[in-house]
């Protein structure tokens, strides 16, 4: 009965039971039906053993920063720099708004705050500008999924805390993934562009235009330089990063710009704390939950199904990738990673791919997840902030989509796209 967890996890998240109940309720009938209740005295201490670890830190840290960028109105500085630099093209909003993304990343490393901060803004300019409302709530949602591959990314330090890899090697990695999205992404707008007649700017920004707006989002830019320059030049680790990147932000915001107001503060601490014990919750129910699924032999189970397909590597990778593809239409980039990630990973790193090479893989794959019908999380986002339905998206998403999984493709089957630069700063395998 060593996958019995998974088809119990399956039925009762079927029957609407949330996430972080059903990886605890999963593993207790499978130790009753197995007559094991020996280890039901030891849930608990497993839950807040996987909760109380350092590293997990950065989680709240990242996402309290990302909160005071957004309040601190540095979105708008970024979205004004990005206009400078792409908005004369053909579909310039459109344009602004995927690199917007890739700037935005650096700061938040989430796609959801990426799609409300961001879409909040460019969604009613776009279609003030001529863009229809779908077409404008389906690129932020594809641009928004960039956010936690460029580093920083929560989704990246889960990761490296459940499967032991580096977060600062898994954060170099992220970073040409990250671009090849978003370079990706501006091809298919700009041919869109062409082919609907989207609007363009007459005048392009002058170098002194230009000059002023990147003055203006010099500081925030700086956010990312300072977490990895930080990780990799040894003055802080991972979690202490976050924290740096949380003051720096607060000093940035409430005397360089002078952007956000301290009665703010508290709702800001509010929203960070509220969001981030979502995430460890299910990070201690997920631990419980790999924990009795490993006593039950289910990673030895998973290998076996995955290497009676084949022994090849790149086989083997093309099955796990259509696997990834469809978990992540219904689950979030998160718990996936929990449950998944160690069952995978094994069978994976086994047959001699690179534990690293395999991380970015599988974080890239479940984060399009999040902008992938019917139950992507970013759709949801921007559904709400367009208030049209998940369907009407939908129907614009699909060349968008096209270019992460070309991008999946180019990064499974061609490693130095990854590796290279982990490598160069010695991070590497």
């Amino acid at each position: 009965m060593a996958l019995g967890f998974f088809y119990i996890l399956i039925l009762v998240m079927t029957l609407g039971v949330p996430i972080v109940f059903a990886l605890v309720f999963a593993p207790m009938v499978g130790i009753f039906l197995e007559d094991k209740l020996v280890f039901l005295s030891m849930m608990p201490q497993r839950i807040f053993s996987g909760i109380n670890q350092f590293p997990l830190l950065a989680i709240p840290m990242f996402i309290l920063a990302g909160e005071i960028m957004n309040h601190g109105g540095i979105t708008i500085r970024l979205v004004a720099f990005a206009k400078t630099l792409v908005g004369h093209l053909r579909g310039g909003l459109a344009q602004v708004n995927v690199l917007s993304s890739m700037l935005f990343a650096g700061l938040s490393g989430s796609a959801v705050a990426d799609t409300s901060a961001l879409g909040s803004i460019l969604i009613p300019a776009m279609e003030k500008d001529g863009y229809t409302r779908r077409f404008s709530a389906a690129i932020t949602a594809a641009s928004s999924v960039i956010g936690p591959v460029i580093p920083p990314s929560i989704i990246m330090v889960v990761y490296a805390y459940i499967m032991g890899v580096s977060v600062a090697g898994l954060f170099a990695a992220g970073f040409i993934p990250g671009i090849l999205m978003g370079g990706g992404l501006m091809l298919v707008t700009s041919w869109l562009a062409k082919t609907r007649n989207y609007p363009r700017t007459e005048r392009r920004a002058s170098a002194s235009e230009v000059k002023t707006a990147f003055t203006s989002a010099f500081f925030p830019l700086m956010t990312p330089v300072i977490i990895l320059g930080g990780i990799l030049s040894g003055i802080f680790t991972p979690t202490e990063a976050a924290a740096a990147a949380v003051a720096y932000s607060l000093v940035l915001s409430i005397f360089v710009t002078r952007t956000l107001p301290l009665a703010r503060i508290p709702d800001m601490l509010y929203r960070a704390g509220i969001a981030s014990s979502s995430i460890l919750l299910v990070i201690g129910a997920a631990t419980v939950f790999g924990w009795v699924t490993s006593l039950s032999g289910a990673p030895s189970a998973v290998s076996g199904l995955l290497l009676g397909i084949s022994d090849n590597p790149l086989v083997v990778l093309l099955c796990v990738n259509i696997l990834l593809l469809f978990v992540g239409m219904f689950f979030d980039a998160g718990p996936a990673i929990l449950i998944l990630g160690p069952l995978l990973g094994p069978t994976v790193i086994g047959l001699g791919v690179d534990p690293l090479h395999f991380a970015i893989v599988m974080c890239v794959n479940l984060t399009i997840g999040l902008a992938t019908p019917p139950m992507g999380l970013v759709l949801f986002v921007a559904s709400t902030l367009t208030r049209i339905s998940i369907v009407e998206i939908a129907k614009d998403m699909w060349p968008f989509l096209l270019v992460h999984l070309v991008v999946i493709l180019l990064i499974t089957y061609i490693p130095a796209l990854t590796m290279t630069l982990p490598r160069l700063l010695g991070l590497g395998g």
